[in-house]
């Protein structure tokens, strides 16, 4: 019998030391990300970076700032559409939006917004039903480049045919034409689309409550953390929300087994669509 514990991974032990390195100098925590998920993601930085280490990357991150964009564009997932699944948006409209239209004002907070594609959907959803003037999106996300193509409002003019066709789905009132001007091989989104959008830096892993939402929309992004991490956005949305404000996910995510779980109560189940109940 072999009592020996085995070694650890070599490459895993770097990854401690350059997630480690990564929060204490810029104090951006991916320590708790799905580690699956954070080590693809990884390798193929330390590849494409031209690094012959996870330590020789840590090394250039801490001597040079420089590379901490560049390592971000790796780290972050950046890939969404606009109106992407089409009957999560068509709920909310038909099912959320009349409890909404009973507030005089609404927050709405789109946690993890990538480049834009979801805070611009639900900005023209708002429009549509006519609840944009009387709304406040927050749109947040820890990447400074995603942050600045998110407020750009100008997406590749080859992706304005999916965007339409969920667009249409979601139920719209209107033509996703109407919303942007095509230019050469790029489609720029109606400045007016951003009046009453707030775009801001924030990290479901390091940061507080900054107010009370109506609607919280975070999907496709708790899939990433590792199950600390996802009680931790989940608690932090909790107390975000008001009495009976409303929490999407994305269709791989679920609060069923959530310590948060007895907080929410199903609203539009099968889109993974939660009410927060009264405290």
């Amino acid at each position: 019998m072999n009592d020996e514990t085995p070694e650890p991974d070599v490459d895993d032990i770097e990854i401690d030391l350059l997630l480690e390195a990564l929060y204490r100098r810029y104090h951006y925590d991916f320590r708790h990300y799905a580690r699956a998920s954070i080590k693809r993601r990884l390798i193929q930085a330390r590849g494409r970076l031209g690094m012959s280490s996870f330590s020789a990357l840590q090394d250039r991150l801490l001597h040079d700032p420089d590379m901490l964009a560049r390592l971000l564009n790796y780290l972050t997932v950046q890939v969404s559409e606009m109106f992407r699944d089409p009957s999560y948006f068509r709920a909310l409209r038909e099912k959320v939006i009349p409890h909404l239209r009973t507030y005089p004002s609404l927050k709405v907070w789109i946690a993890g917004c990538s480049n834009g594609e979801e805070v611009y959907s639900l900005a023209m959803l708002f429009r549509e039903e006519g609840l944009e003037q009387r709304t406040i999106f927050y749109a947040t996300d820890i990447n400074p480049k995603a942050l600045k193509a998110a407020e750009a409002g100008v997406y590749p003019l080859d992706q304005i045919r999916k965007f339409t066709e969920n667009h249409q789905k979601s139920g719209a009132r209107t033509s996703l034409s109407d919303y942007y001007v095509a230019d050469y091989d790029r489609a720029i989104f109606d400045s007016s689309l951003r009046a009453n959008i707030v775009f801001s830096d924030h990290s479901l892993a390091t940061d507080s409550v900054f107010g009370e939402m109506h609607l919280i929309s975070c999907r496709n992004v708790l899939i990433y953390f590792d199950r600390a991490l996802q009680e931790r956005a989940v608690g932090l949305f909790e107390e975000s929300l008001v009495r009976r404000g409303f929490l999407g996910l994305g269709r791989k995510e679920s609060l069923r087994f959530s310590d948060h779980a007895a907080g929410f109560a199903d609203f539009v189940r099968e889109e993974k669509i939660y009410q927060r109940r009264e405290r």
